[in-house]
This record gives structure tokens, C-alpha cells and sequence, in this order.
């Protein structure tokens, strides 16, 4: 199998159907939050390949992905019953959306980008950096991370599912606090870009990663 063989440390349940692996980080991977692996199992014995974009900071000694659970999925609820020294391959990082901790930041997160937002600002507050999530989900993950973000000062705004008015309102007034990152699936993204261009911003700018 190609990749890289790396191994499980922690399988976490986040949040309703929606899991955070942790995983040893191996020799040569050096990758910023924003950035995403693919990842390489064979849970029935056929090859199957999906890319996860990195839930953590840093990436120093282990990183994280989150992944939400699709019961009918080819990979997803495989890995959710993995557990530590199992082994999974792993290829990258990639993506050119990266944060480097040189500014404040809005990250705009629909159902399982919340892993990349919440990643993007916990780098920035390690960077003595201002930080706003915004957050889009029916049943939001990552409670715990997102209300240590808060009690460290950030800005945390959770917005109901399918409220699409909110969500353009939370953009308008947060846009300009910092860099803006958006991480979803495209109706939602497309949404967030909408709200920017609305609001008299230019979506150029911001760095927007589409799950597809």
C-alpha cells in the first residue's frame, strides 16, 4: 500500500458521529494547520483513499484529524473503531492553505471543517494572535476545544444549521478582524464567499478550502 505506515495513538469521540484521531507523526512530516493527508486503508480487503485536513496546532511528536462518522462510508466508521498501535497510511501534507502565525484570524468552519478552524485558532493564540470561529453545524463537535478558545479570549460564534442569513451576518461583522479561512463542503463555502462579496469584501482574499 503506498504511503507512509503510521501509527494510532487516541481515537476520540468529538461530538455526534464525528471522531478526532490522533496519530504519531512520522520522520519528514512537517505541515501547518490548514494543510490536509490523505489517507490509505483496505478495510475490506480493498484499497480505499480519502483526504482529512489536520485538527491540530502542531504537528511536533503526533497530529490529529477529525473525521465525521458516515455509517454507509467506505472509510470513516473503519476509523472509528481503530485503537492505539494500530496502523494507518498515511501521504502528504498538502494544500496551499496554510496559517503560519503571523496574524489574527477568522475561521469560518461548516460541519467537519470545524477540525481545521478550531486548529487555525488555537495556532493563532499560541502566536499571541486574536482569534474568531465561526461556526455552522446541526450538532456542533469540538466543544471542549472551542470553549478553552473562548476562556482564552477569542471570539466564538455558533450558528444553526441552514440559518444562511446568520451566517452571512456573522461574516459581515467579523471579516476584517484578521485573515479570513473557511473550511466546509461547497453550498457552504459558497456561502461564506457570498457573504464576503456582500458585505463589500473581495473572496480573493480569503483562503477557502472546499471539501467538495
Amino acid at each position: 500500500m503506498k504511503g507512509t505506515p503510521v501509527t494510532v495513538t487516541s481515537v476520540t469521540d468529538v461530538g455526534s458521529d464525528t471522531i478526532a484521531i490522533e496519530l504519531e507523526t512520522p520522520d519528514g512530516f512537517d505541515a501547518l494547520p490548514g494543510q490536509f493527508v490523505l489517507l490509505r486503508a483496505a478495510p475490506d480487503d480493498e484499497e480505499v483513499a480519502r483526504h482529512y485536513t489536520l485538527s491540530s496546532p502542531t504537528v511536533d511528536d503526533t497530529f490529529e484529524l477529525t473525521v465525521g462518522i458516515d455509517p454507509d462510508g467506505d472509510l470513516s466508521p473503519w476509523l472509528a473503531d481503530r485503537e492505539g498501535g494500530d496502523t494507518i497510511h498515511v501521504e502528504g501534507p498538502f494544500g496551499r492553505i496554510t496559517y503560519d502565525g503571523t496574524s489574527d484570524v477568522v475561521a469560518v468552519a461548516g460541519g467537519p471543517g470545524v477540525g481545521a478552524a478550531v486548529a487555525i485558532a488555537e495556532a493563532a493564540q499560541d502566536a499571541s494572535h486574536d482569534a474568531v470561529v465561526i461556526y455552522q453545524a446541526a450538532d456542533p463537535a469540538h466543544l471542549d476545544r472551542l470553549e478553552a478558545l473562548e476562556r482564552a479570549g477569542a471570539t466564538v460564534v455558533f450558528v444553526d444549521d441552514g440559518a444562511d442569513e446568520d451566517l452571512a451576518a456573522a461574516v459581515a461583522a467579523h471579516r476584517e478582524a484578521g485573515q479570513l479561512y473557511a473550511f466546509g463542503f461547497d453550498d457552504f463555502v459558497t456561502a461564506v464567499a457570498e457573504a464576503i462579496d456582500d458585505a463589500g469584501g473581495d473572496p480573493d482574499d480569503a483562503q477557502i478550502e472546499n471539501f467538495g
